[in-house]
């Protein structure tokens, strides 16, 4: 019925049908009516039990429709083939610029696909692929996309199993990057040797703002080197080291980044271990930083008084501090 409209509306630009179990039928009438109506930009079927036989017709519209600009189509198992299609389809779609596909369990074998679509897609600026189990092989091709992409722009990879050697090919790949700006690339177990080459990228990228590795069992090292990173990068402003096993030498290390760094706004170190010691340097860090706006220090047992001054606290509500 749904789709029956789309056929003859001339109105609609936004659609949400998400969670609503449109099923294999539902969904390739839907796809049949994608390539007819030219008025839709944006179509949400995350969640909608869609399956193989759907993600071939929507690969099929979009080779033909010419409106749509977002699609999201996370958790719909679309299976190998389907899959195959929709990475074939980017490559001849000329409007969509942002695909959500997370959910889907493409494995290697569909970030290839997706890789070998991102070197030939001219479009797509917003991609996310989260918890789609693409392990090492599918990160390192993706990686490879990355140096030949000139357009996206943000790229979520959290959540796939991409392991030290993924992070250092991603680190690789943002040394020769020069269009992405946006990275989330959090629960990868990426550890101390990823995180340390993902830092020593970050000295060299100069378009990269905002950086996600939340969960990825840095450790000491990969902290102090991020701290290292933070000292030489001018152009992150935001980034997520959140649940990385960093103690007080490594909030040391970090809070004296923060007295040189002079672009970071935004700075999440939340269920770490930093305690009083690394707390205390923080703080004292807040005094000569003149650019931080967001802190978030949740979850660390700090375990230390905060001046409890009408100046002090305006100070910390200003500056967003989470304690």
């Amino acid at each position: 019925m749904l789709a029956k409209f789309l056929y003859k509306n001339t109105t609609l630009t936004y659609l949400n049908l998400c969670g609503n179990d449109i099923g294999s039928e539902g969904g390739e009438a839907l796809a049949d009516a994608l390539c007819e109506n030219n008025t839709l930009k944006i179509l949400n079927i995350q969640n909608s039990k869609l399956g193989l036989e759907v993600g071939i017709a929507l690969a099929d519209a979009l080779c033909k429709n010419t409106a749509l600009t977002s699609l999201y189509l996370g958790f719909n198992n679309f299976e190998l083939e389907g899959e195959k299609a929709l990475a074939d389809a980017l490559c001849k779609n000329t409007t969509l610029t942002l695909l959500d596909y997370s959910g889907n369990n493409l494995r290697s074998e569909g970030g290839k696909a997706l890789a070998d679509a991102l070197c030939k897609n001219i479009t797509l600026t917003t991609l996310c692929l989260s918890f789609n189990n693409l392990g090492l092989e599918g990160g390192k091709a993706l990686a490879d996309a990355l140096t030949k992409n000139t357009k996206l722009i943000s790229l979520d990879l959290s959540g796939n199993d991409l392991g030290s050697e993924g992070g250092k090919a991603l680190a690789g790949a943002l040394c020769k990057n020069t269009t992405l700006t946006s990275l989330d690339l959090g629960f990868n177990n990426h550890g101390s040797e990823g995180g340390k080459a993902l830092a020593d990228a970050l000295c060299k990228n100069t378009t990269l703002t905002s950086l996600v590795l939340n969960g990825n069992n840095l450790g000491s090292e990969g902290g102090k080197a991020f701290a290292d990173a933070l000292c030489k990068n001018a152009t992150l402003t935001s980034l997520n080291l959140c649940f990385n096993f960093l103690g007080p030498d490594e909030g040391k290390s970090l809070a004296d980044a923060l007295c040189k760094n002079t672009t970071l706004t935004s700075l999440d170190l939340s269920e770490n271990n930093l305690r009083s010691e690394g707390g205390k340097a923080l703080a004292y860090s807040l005094c000569k930083n003149t650019t931080l706006t967001f802190l978030n220090l949740q979850f660390n047992i700090i375990n230390f008084r905060i001046k409890s001054t009408i100046k002090m606290q305006n100070y910390y509500n200003k500056k967003h501090i989470i304690l």
